[in-house]
């Protein structure tokens, strides 16, 4: 394993953001505080409680999982699409390093970046309303597991966008719905049985409830099966990771 090439990617990575520090960690800290003050505040004060929490308080863990989500995808996709823009990339791909090795530098720098905001908004999130958190230990996990995910699929998003436009139409139309849709901000039982049903289709679903488990340890699904989406998740993004590299699809050209 060359960990020095996997550093100086990583190290690449993160003095880009340092560069760009209001983009890339105060604009989407100040946004969701934005939804703390309005769904907490406006809504909080017609819904008391959800599943015996308070409705501000239920809504953290969705919050976050919003943040992160849209963070790791932003951040994994434009670290592999500037190289291919700029045409850098061809240093990277005749460089002494395996495509592995190239994926762990760029997946790790935009999840550490994303766990860095998830962890910022929780700690913002004490000033809004109080929290408690049940299991710390599978709280983080899931932070990292999400961050680590997500930072794969906006990899993957990086090398098939063609455009600037392209990198945040998948998380525009298709993730964020997604987590709007996924009990980020209300529980599935609340929800006539139909919509229930569907709703356990949503991949999302599994994530926000394990987290939110975390905390609260009140879950619309087994805590088993949230961790087990996770992992699956994350391993269909690294067996088309492998392809890509495998195939040189949109690397090459």
């Amino acid at each position: 394993m060359n960990w020095r090439a996997i550093w100086a990617i990583y190290k690449f990575e993160i003095a880009r953001t340092k560069r760009s520090i209001t983009q890339s960690i105060v604009s989407p800290v100040l946004s969701t505080s934005l939804y703390f003050v309005v769904f907490g505040g406006a809504i909080g004060s017609r819904i008391q409680e959800v599943d015996g929490v308070a409705y501000g308080a239920f809504i953290v863990p969705g919050l976050i999982m919003l943040s992160i989500m849209t963070q790791s995808l932003s951040n994994g996709s434009f670290g592999i699409y500037f190289p291919r823009f700029s045409g850098t990339i061809y240093e990277l791909l005749s460089a002494p390093l395996s495509f592995w090795e190239a994926t762990i530098g760029y997946v790790c720098a935009a999840a550490s970046k994303s766990l860095v905001i998830g962890l910022i908004i929780l700690a913002t999130a004490g000033f809004f309303v109080p929290l408690q958190i049940a299991h710390p230990v599978w709280m983080l996990a899931f932070l990292v597991l999400t961050c680590i995910t997500f930072s794969l699929f906006g990899f993957l998003i990086g090398i098939w966008a063609d455009g600037f436009e392209k990198l945040q139409l998948i998380p525009l139309l298709v993730v964020t719905p997604l987590v709007f849709l996924g009990g980020a901000f209300y529980s599935i039982d609340m929800l006539p049985e139909a919509w229930q049903t569907v709703t356990l289709f949503n991949p999302v679903v599994y994530l926000i409830s394990g987290f939110r488990w975390s905390f609260y340890e009140i879950s619309d699904v087994g805590v088993g099966i949230s961790l087990m989406m996770v992992m699956v998740f994350m391993t269909i993004c690294l067996a088309l990771v492998g392809y890509i590299f495998k195939t040189g699809y949109r690397l090459k050209q």
